[in-house]
Parts: structure tokens; C-alpha cells; sequence
């Protein structure tokens, strides 16, 4: 409204101040580089937001202080700026009850994981289950499934219950399994087997301790319900963890109705630090989601939904994935469903009809064949639009399903550390042939595939350097093998950066919001003290994180206090 015409002195004044009161409200951020992750538009020297942390432009440090004379100003004079990184797949009630349990991730025996537990036990109630996560029966000498009396001498009357690295076995002691059994009588059967799950059994039939997949429910149902309080603890920290690493987004695969109530809460009270892209999990929220049209968004743009998320098969590492031909390893073993065919078949036309999008766990081939089947009957001719359904971790591929992703126009969701975790055993499990399709990145993106990375947590670690690690070496973090593990299925740094940036938001619908900073977009970005582009690939795991940044406000720093 300040024309010509009315710029007489008041006139002109109150334009100079309304511009002034403008610029105010107005962060320009100068760095030594910035990434923007927009082809047209690569590195920049500045980024501009305003109150709201829209991302108004990006530009030269002189070019943006001459836009926003009145402007404040954050230099970071020696650092680095990429958009702010998001795991397209993981778990974050789990990563925050793994947190709040024994860690057993790592754990290179049982003898360790005793002394682990033991510690941890000195923490709780006389009577009250010992939990903890990430134990892995590969890192051991025997590389067999534990049985209950490991853990009976050191815990004769506590119950304990482990779950396993990939969530897709359990370990009870004998005090668990008692219990079990009174919830369910039929674990006392030598015969009896849970559907889509596996009860390991010795000689006799007797359970050993074991549960793989569906079969770990039967343990789950004895153990108390966490109390509300411990489940906002389990937020609090999960989130917490999340945006210290780098993260300002993640997808959560596989969110019950009560954990959505409890993050809707959360997000009420402005207390997610970052974005959560939900999937529905289990037919009532489900049917939740479907009541609501098939979309939720909070109006703090924290929170959203708008898909679900199904499960066809199990893990490699517990033997449970579906493969084609048996296991390489283990004779007449070809993995399970842990939907039965049929009720996943009308899961997702259900899922369709109500304009859902869909994500399904398919690990083995023969699990991702039946999802690719069933996607491609379902679709229809939709398979031509915009769907975006997903396929989680798409691990093993048969060669000729590989080029249907791209046929389909479905997102791989793929796990870099998977593929470097996996690679001491992933071949005795698969053979010299079916190996080659699998965690197969580069394939699929010259197929015409579209990814997605994440990591899995707590699976793996929620950390994305390492993610961006894997996936442009495909070494462990000691620099094996030499050359990377099948280093043909390498990605450059630009596609690892954007499968965990533009891939991963365009896989969560998030296209116009974040995953660059563009004009337009959320002042979502992570500073880090090195460049991601420039220092040695052994480094990027371990390039230092500054701060982390949401809507334009930081919500991790690091603390650069002196030590005492």
C-alpha cells in the first residue's frame, strides 16, 4: 500500500517502519557452505526465513543482506549446512523403550549379555520383568539361537524377556516361559505353531525359549503394560535422540492408536522436536484413518498420516524372511508369512479404497514378489498414478521383479547399514546367486526405481552418518572389506545425501516442504563442523553435528561447555 502517492512524510515513515518491523522478524543464517540439495541451485552462502521458519530465500551473504537490511543474523563462518536429514523407516516408541531397557546391541557373547543384564537388574524392582534389546546370535561363536537356560542360573525366579536386533525374535528365561504358558496353554503342546510365527522347540516339543515373529506375541501378552508415564518417557527420549543425531524428520512404520494419541498429545503441547510421518499400524488405526479420509496432518506441521503400514515376512537374521528356495543355510527352510496371503490381500484394497498409502515389510523374494502381485492387481490401472506405495527394505529381489518397481512406480524404502550389519553372514543365508539381488541401491536406481533411506531403528542405529557411511562404501566402520561389499551397488555422496533428504521427503508426501532448502520450503537444516562433500569417506560417520534445526529454531546444540 506505500505508492507513490501517498509517500508524504507520515505516509513514508510508516512504510519504513512497517519494512523495518518486517525485516525484524526476518533470520538470515550466513555459512561457509550450504548445500541446498536444489540441482538448480546447489550451494549457496546464506538462507533466509521468517518467523513462521518458511525459507524466504537463499543467496549470496551479500545479496540477502541487502534484501533483508533489518534482518537477524546467525554466522557460522566455518560451517557446513545440509537440509535437514530424514530416516524414511523407523520405529520411535521402540527406539525409546530399547533406550529405557538393557542395551544389549553389540553384545559379542552371552557371557556379555549376562554381565549386561545383571548391571541392569541392580536398577529394578524385586519382582518387576528384565527387558532389554539387541541381542544378535550371528556375533557369537556358536551362531546358534540362545535356549532359557543361558539365562536361568543368573535370573532362577526374575522373568527375562530379550528381543532380538531386528525385533523379529525373542528370548525368554524359564520364569518368562512359565508365565507364557499360563496366558497361553497351547505353548504346552510339542505340535502347536502360532500363525506367521515360529515357537522353537527341542526334542521333546518343549518350547527352548525362542519366539520368531507373530510367535513373540505369546510372551508380550504376560508382560505388564507399560504405564502411561513410562510411554511419554519413551517419546521424550526417543525424540530427543533423533534430533541430537541430525535428524529434523522420520517416518514411524508401524504406529499403534494409542502411541498416534500420545504423539498427537505431544505435538498439542509443542513438544515434537521434529516431524513425524506415522503409518498406521493394526486395524483400529486402521480403521482410524479411514474415518478421517485416509489423511491426518496436526496444524503444527509436526504430525502426520496418511498411509499404513502391513507386514509380509520376517528378517534374513532370524531366518524368518520368505524366500523362493530354501535357505542356503538351513535346508528345507524357506522363511514364513506373517500375514496370512489372503487378509493381506484385502488389507490393502482396503487401504486403496479409503486413498491410503500403502508400506509394506517385505524382506525375502518371495515375500516381495507376493507384495509386488498384490500391488500391481490392486492398482490397476492406478498404477500409472501418483500412488507412492512402498515397499519396506525390498532386501532380496528376484532379478526379474527388480525392474517392477519402477514399472509400478513403487519407492523402495531401503536401509544402507543393513547391507554393511548383514554382510558377514547375509551370503550363507542366500548363496553366491541370490546375494547379487540383494540390497541391491544401485540396481534399482538405474532400473528407474525411485529410494527412500533410513536405518531402521533401533534395529540399527537412528544416526544418519552412518546410513550415508554405508551407503557410499558399503565397509564397516574399519574400512572392510576393502573396495566395498559388492561395491558395484555403491551410491555417489549425491544420491546417499538425497536419500535421506529429497528421496525420503518426496516418499512421505513431503515434496513441498522439506527435503532442500528452497524458497517456500521449512528452515529445516543440520550444521556440521566439516564438509560432507570433502573430507574422506571414512569420516562422514563421524562428522561432527553442531546443531539441529526445525522451522528455522534450533532443537539440538551441542554443548561446547568445558568439562570438569
Amino acid at each position: 500500500m506505500c505508492a507513490g502517492r501517498l509517500a508524504f512524510a507520515l505516509g513514508f515513515s510508516l512504510c519504513v517502519a512497517a519494512a523495518g518491523a518486517f525485516a525484524a522478524q526476518v533470520t538470515v543464517l550466513d555459512a561457509k557452505r550450504i548445500y541446498t540439495g536444489n540441482p538448480r541451485q546447489p550451494q549457496v552462502e546464506a538462507i533466509a526465513w521468517d518467523a513462521d521458519g518458511k525459507l524466504l530465500a537463499v543467496g549470496s551473504h551479500a545479496a540477502l543482506g541487502r534484501q533483508f537490511p533489518g534482518a537477524t543474523h546467525v554466522a557460522r563462518a566455518q560451517d557446513t549446512l545440509l537440509p535437514g536429514l530424514i530416516d524414511a523407516h523407523g520405529h520411535v516408541m521402540l527406539l525409546g523403550q530399547s533406550l529405557l531397557q538393557a542395551n544389549l546391541t553389540g553384545s559379542a557373547s552371552k557371557a556379555e549379555i549376562l554381565e549386561r543384564l545383571q548391571e541392569n537388574a541392580k536398577t529394578l524392582a524385586p519382582a518387576q520383568w528384565l527387558q532389554g534389546w539387541g541381542w544378535d546370535q550371528n556375533r557369537w561363536v556358536e551362531k546358534s539361537f540362545p535356549i532359557a537356560s543361558d539365562l536361568d542360573a543368573a535370573f532362577p525366579e526374575r522373568p527375562v524377556w530379550l528381543s532380538r536386533i531386528d525385533g523379529h525374535a525373542g528370548w525368554a528365561n524359564s520364569a518368562a516361559l512359565k508365565l507364557a504358558e499360563q496366558k497361553q496353554p497351547k505353548l504346552l503342546d510339542p505340535h502347536w505353531q502360532p500363525d506367521g510365527g515360529h515357537v522353537e522347540r527341542d526334542a521333546s516339543g518343549k518350547p527352548t525359549g525362542v519366539f520368531v515373529d507373530n510367535a513373540q506375541a505369546l510372551v508380550d501378552a504376560a508382560v505388564p503394560a507399560p504405564t502411561e508415564a513410562m510411554r511419554e518417557r519413551a517419546l521424550q527420549v526417543a525424540t530427543q535422540a533423533l534430533v541430537a543425531v541430525g535428524l529434523t524428520g522420520m517416518h514411524d512404520m508401524g504406529t499403534s492408536r494409542e502411541d498416534f494419541a500420545l504423539m498427537r498429545r505431544f505435538a498439542d503441547a509443542g513438544k515434537l522436536p521434529l516431524r513425524i510421518d506415522a503409518y498406521a499400524y493394526g486395524e483400529d488405526m486402521l480403521d482410524d484413518l479411514c474415518a478421517m479420509g485416509g489423511n491426518y496432518a496436526h496444524p503444527s506441521g509436526r504430525l502426520e498420516m496418511h498411509g499404513v503400514k502391513l507386514f509380509m515376512d520376517g528378517a534374513l537374521g532370524s531366518r524368518g524372511a520368505a524366500l523362493l528356495d530354501d535357505y542356503s543355510d538351513d535346508k528345507g527352510n524357506r522363511g514364513l508369512f506373517v500375514t496370512a496371503p489372503a487378509d493381506y490381500q484385502q488389507l490393502v484394497a482396503k487401504a486403496k479404497s479409503c486413498h491410503m498409502q500403502v508400506a509394506t515389510h517385505a524382506i525375502g523374494d518371495r515375500a516381495n514378489r507376493f507384495v509386488l502381485d498384490t500391488y500391481e492387481k490392486t492398482l490397476g490401472a492406478d498404477a500409472k498414478t501418483d500412488h507412492r506405495w512402498r515397499v519396506e527394505h525390498a532386501q532380496i529381489l528376484s532379478p526379474q521383479d527388480l525392474p517392477r518397481f519402477a514399472q509400478l512406480g513403487i519407492i523402495a524404502s531401503m536401509q544402507p547399514t543393513h547391507a554393511t550389519s548383514d554382510m558377514p553372514w547375509a551370503q550363507d543365508r542366500l548363496g553366491p546367486q541370490r546375494i547379487l539381488g540383494a540390497y541391491a541401491w544401485q540396481s534399482l536406481l538405474k532400473s528407474g526405481a525411485k529410494l527412500a533411506f533410513g536405518s531402521d531403528f533401533p534395529v540399527e542405529s537412528p544416526d544418519p552418518r552412518l546410513g550415508l557411511y554405508a551407503a557410499v562404501t558399503r565397509q564397516d566402520a574399519k574400512g572392510n572389506p576393502p573396495g566395498g561389499w559388492f561395491a558395484s551397488q555403491r551410491v555417489s555422496r549425491e544420491q546417499a545425501l538425497a536419500g535421506f533428504t529429497s528421496w525420503a521427503a518426496h516418499a512421505g508426501f513431503d515434496e513441498n516442504k522439506v527435503g532442500q532448502l528452497k524458497p517456500g520450503l521449512r528452515a529445516d537444516f543440520v550444521v556440521f563442523e566439516g564438509d560432507y562433500f570433502a573430507v574422506p569417506a571414512a569420516q562422514i560417520a563421524t562428522l561432527p553435528i553442531e546443531s539441529t534445526w526445525v522451522d528455522g529454531r534450533p532443537v539440538y546444540e551441542i554443548d561446547k561447555s568445558p568439562t570438569k
